[in-house]
């Protein structure tokens, strides 16, 4: 039996008072000794609610219109954060919550730009040292943003980044390090943009959010499922980079190829870990998108909406728009909207 089933028999998620307890159901050979188990109650997410209130922008929840679309569309801007994307919300609240000793020589993190933006800005507020570690495949956009928030960045290939995020260090790099993806104060903080769905639309049947290395989702699932355990939750994958659906048909983690594309903010060859046990019990399904049909629902969020978003943050909608998440009402997370403006020039011409 896989989690999936076990799920769909008896370990369906409870609310115990204000606190989300996830049954999580783990196959021992997948274990690792010193295996972190993240739990995330939604308790936490309210607490980072308020914690990071007036640091972060609380976007805007808007209809989308699309032709003959038997349902409700929903946008989740995310890409109207200060720095673009949802990641302040995490980077804000996991240094809020960290010892202060340990910031003295500042704080680092491993990132493709938006994480590492969210980090810096923090970092900028608290007059911290800020440095980042990014793929060699990362937009000139975001390492501009991270220098103009007075941030430094080290450029290291795709699979030596992907090792820092599982690691957890990078040789010689002084500071906390914040982690992208799996740091529970991270995660309960990308869970606050579930709250605000469910506050903006309390009878909501689907969320579709893009698949990075799942803190995004996790977050955002935890939340909603706490308070409605009947909504279903969506990935967005592209198809050069996803490991999440063939990892859920398979009932444990699977491999799979990596090839960069324009999609340069979520994506890898495997999944994490540590986050395996959590996606597993509270993702529905995850969705593959190509690139074309990504580069073609970006072009309809600026044409119809006149909304600016990534890659990543375009894949909602392309997998919405399958009809494979359901035809009722529907929120999309537009988790970002940094990309750079020749990639987007070549979505608008058609020539992507």
């Amino acid at each position: 039996m896989n989690c999936r089933d076990a799920e769909a028999q008896n370990n369906s998620p409870r609310l115990c008072g204000n606190t989300f307890l996830i049954s999580i159901c783990i196959n021992p050979k997948q274990m690792v000794t010193g295996e972190k188990i993240i739990s995330i109650s939604l308790q936490d997410i309210r607490d980072a609610q308020q914690r990071i209130a007036g640091k972060v922008n609380r976007t805007p929840l808007i209809r989308f219109y699309y032709d003959n679309f038997p349902g409700e569309i929903y946008l989740k801007l995310e890409n109207l954060q200060p720095i673009g994307s949802f990641k302040m919300r995490g980077a804000c609240n996991a240094i809020s919550v960290a010892d202060k000793s340990l910031l003295a020589e500042g704080v680092y993190t491993a990132s493709a730009g938006n994480m590492a933006q969210g980090v810096a800005w923090i970092a900028k507020m608290l007059n911290i040292p800020c440095m980042v570690i990014v793929p060699d495949h990362a937009p000139q956009t975001k390492l501009d943003a991270i220098t103009r928030l007075g941030a430094k960045f080290i450029k290291i290939p795709f699979n030596d980044w992907w090792q820092v995020i599982v690691t957890r260090k990078f040789e010689g790099m002084k500071g906390l390090f914040i982690h992208p993806v799996s740091d529970p104060a991270v995660i309960a903080g990308n869970g606050t943009i579930g709250l605000e769905i469910l506050d903006d639309l309390p009878v909501v049947d689907t969320v579709i959010v893009p698949y990075g290395g799942g803190g995004l989702i996790s977050g955002i699932a935890t939340a909603i499922k706490a308070i409605n355990p009947a909504v279903k939750i969506f990935a967005s994958e592209v198809e050069t980079a996803a490991p999440l659906a063939p990892s859920l048909a398979a009932g444990q983690p699977v491999k799979v190829e990596y090839t960069a594309s324009f999609v340069d903010g979520m994506g890898s060859g495997g999944l994490l870990a540590e986050m395996w046990p959590l996606v597993s019990r509270l993702v529905n399904d995850s969705i593959v998108l190509s690139l074309k049909e990504i580069a073609n629902a970006i072009k309809l969020l600026i044409e119809r909406s006149r909304v600016v978003a990534e890659g990543a943050g375009g894949s909602s909608l392309a997998a919405a728009l399958t009809g494979k998440a359901g035809k009722r009402k529907i929120v999309c997370v537009i988790s970002g909207g940094n990309i750079d403006a020749e990639k987007l020039i070549k979505i608008l011409s058609g020539t992507i």
